[in-house]
């Protein structure tokens, strides 16, 4: 058992240093803000214990707040980096897709066309999701032909179709998750596995079709066939 806590705690300090390492070329200040957040709450806590008498206990408390603190400023801080490197390189909805989280299942670039503007698919219990990103205008017909053979084979399910961008009537990039989180609930986990047996039947276009070019977030994958989380 000590063996692994070994072999695992290195790696997560590694993973962790990267992190760093991936926010502070985006965001010079995070060691900073960091270094602060941490003193500024250790000193509060420890000024109050002084205040009441128990200055060795609050310093304590002070000490575990202040990292919980940090951990939690460095989070919001890595994730908006991340999402900020992310945005714009095709592929970047779906890698965040990929994050979405249980019960949904996804399958990354089920449509796309010549000039690189894809459709990506996750099915849960809201019913089908199909995200497009790339060009909006050419993402319109695209996301309608999706949406129509995904009907075809669905029936009544629901269908809800997203457009990734910044401008009005789209999703940005780091709400995309939110957004997708908040579709009213309609169908029950066995529904869903059906649902995604029927589209597996159905087939997958990305064998047929051109892989975009360009860099792909680090860490994403496309799936060969029409495989799900």
């Amino acid at each position: 058992m000590a063996r692994k806590d070994n072999t695992e705690n290195p790696g997560r300090l590694k993973q962790i240093a990267q992190t760093y390492k991936m926010t502070r070329r985006v965001d010079r200040k995070i060691g900073w803000i960091l270094a602060g957040v941490g003193l500024v709450t250790f000193g509060v806590l420890l000024a109050v214990g002084f205040l009441i008498g128990h200055p060795v206990y609050l310093g304590i408390v002070g000490v575990l707040l202040g990292l919980l603190a940090c951990a939690i400023i460095f989070g919001r801080r890595a994730e908006r980096a991340a999402f900020g490197q992310m945005e714009g390189q095709p592929g970047a909805a779906a890698a965040v897709l990929e994050n979405i989280g249980r019960g949904w299942q996804v399958t990354p670039a089920v449509a796309m066309n010549r000039s690189q503007d894809v459709v990506h698919r996750a099915v849960g219990k809201a019913g089908i999701v199909l995200v497009g990103e790339g060009n909006p205008n050419r993402l319109r017909g695209l996301l309608a032909s999706e949406k129509k053979k995904m009907s075809r084979v669905v029936g009544d399910v629901p269908v809800h179709t997203l457009v990734v961008g910044n401008d009005e009537g789209q999703v940005e990039l780091k709400k995309l998750r939110v957004r997708i989180m908040k579709l009213p609930r309609t169908l029950q986990g066995s529904e869903v596995t059906q649902i995604n047996d029927r589209l597996r039947a159905l087939g997958d276009l990305m064998s047929n079709m051109p892989i975009p070019k360009g860099p792909m977030p680090k860490g994403m994958k496309l799936p060969k066939g029409p495989q799900g989380r």
